[in-house]
């Protein structure tokens, strides 16, 4: 099996980077399941706290690859986790999107389904599904009206049209906005500020606020609590107030 994606660990940062530069990084098949592998490794593994995904050769992703579908007649879908392996399922982990060049169709997508955003200020992001007589059914019309105003969302969607890291910026959908050629490092800067917050407090933190998206407001403290009850019984909850007291940086354990 060719390598389609490339896994690299530092410092409790899983860096999954989409390596086919020749293609814009589209997505095919075999790289959908490559990329799945990675999300599975980054959420087993225990000296991981948060993962990166970007592209190689200065692009993120051009979505799906056309010229595999035409072969295979095959979405870049996994099973139970939808394109790319991510955008139905992504990972119980905070996943950070360092953009360079091109996020567009799928891999604006699975820019969205990331958790936070670092983009290069020339970077380009667009949902051209419906100049080909598609729809953006991998999450951009389902995420996208939650994360930006809904008339914006909708000029992004009906015309298809691509548009600039800056309105991105203005709309909230990115993070830090950098220099070309340095989002992936500044993704790296954002990770270890995380990462040196509880483990377990960021991942169920995450979980918490996805799941309150759709929770009615009437029941939404009830149905948090079972949600972080374990939190504040954690070893981690006790050493970071041990911490505090003793003016010192605290050894997380994740448990």
């Amino acid at each position: 099996m060719s390598k389609l994606v490339n896994v690299d660990f530092t410092d409790g940062i899983l860096i999954i980077t989409i390596n086919r530069p020749e293609a814009r990084n589209a997505i095919s098949v075999e790289t959908a399941h490559q990329m799945s592998a990675a999300f599975d490794e980054m959420d087993s593994r225990e000296d991981v706290r948060i993962g990166i995904l970007t592209g190689a050769g200065g692009t993120f992703s051009s979505g799906m690859d056309l010229k595999d579908f035409s072969q295979t007649r095959k979405r870049a879908l996994v099973e139970g986790k939808g394109f790319g392996g991510l955008n139905e399922a992504p990972p119980k982990k905070p996943l950070i999107a360092a953009v360079e060049g091109y996020a567009l169709a799928g891999g604006f997508e699975m820019m969205l389904a990331c958790d936070l955003v670092v983009a290069a200020d020339n970077a380009k992001f667009g949902l051209p599904e419906v100049k080909r007589g598609l729809v953006a059914g991998s999450g951009g019309l389902l995420r996208l009206p939650r994360q930006i105003p809904y008339h914006i969302a909708m000029e992004v969607i009906l015309t298809g049209d691509m548009f600039t890291a800056q309105r991105a910026n203005q709309f909230g959908l990115i993070n830090v906005l950098t220099a070309p050629g340095e989002a992936l490092e500044q993704a790296i800067q954002l990770a270890r500020r995380i990462c040196e917050n509880g483990p377990l407090a960021v991942q169920t933190a995450k979980s918490v606020v996805n799941q309150g998206l759709d929770f009615p407001g009437d029941k939404m403290f009830e149905m948090q609590r079972p949600l972080i009850d374990h939190i504040f019984r954690s070893d981690d909850a006790k050493e970071g107030s041990t911490a505090f007291a003793e003016k010192r940086k605290p050894i997380w354990t994740g448990k």
